[in-house]
């Protein structure tokens, strides 16, 4: 059991776990998930966090793998001027998960988080289940509560 897992039964949330055999070398992760489970790479989407304007806390884009996160959209969604990604090291301290495994929910601390819009496409969506080989399906409208989620174009 995940945090993710725990925060998802919990708030009583319906969602489904997909663990698929993880390839011994470090790659693309979001790109393995959704070919190990044959899924489309626009409905698995990646967590990332991204630091604001020289802000303490990051900020938590969840993006599909298809896409990369355009750093000018994801600071204009939370009303700041710029963005960078986050050190890994930074990113696995702030959330409590590995890189490549983390979840956008039941992170250690709650942080602003922004869903790229393409979230809407969808009534099911694959995110980390918070680690490596483990997908959460859950309806974005679910996770998006859970989070108090801005929804915007962060995408490139």
């Amino acid at each position: 059991m995940t945090p993710a897992i725990l925060l998802l039964e919990r708030e009583g949330v319906p969602f489904a776990v997909h663990e698929y055999e993880r390839g011994e070398e470090l790659r693309d992760f979001g790109r393995e998930a959704a070919d190990s489970l044959g899924l489309p790479e626009d409905q698995v989407f990646k967590t990332l966090l991204v630091s604001v304007d020289d802000e303490r806390d990051p900020v938590v884009v969840v993006v599909p793998v298809s896409c990369t996160v355009s750093m000018k959209l994801a600071a204009a969604a939370v009303g700041a001027k710029k963005a960078v990604m986050c050190d890994p090291a930074v990113a696995e301290r702030t959330t409590g998960y590995v890189v490549g495994g983390i979840s956008p929910l039941g992170q250690r601390k709650r942080l602003r988080t922004v869903l790229d819009e393409s979230v809407e496409l969808f009534d099911t969506i694959y995110v980390s289940g918070g680690k490596r080989g483990l997908d959460i399906a859950v309806a974005p409208d679910e996770l998006t509560r859970l989070l108090d989620a801005t929804i915007a174009p962060i995408t490139a």
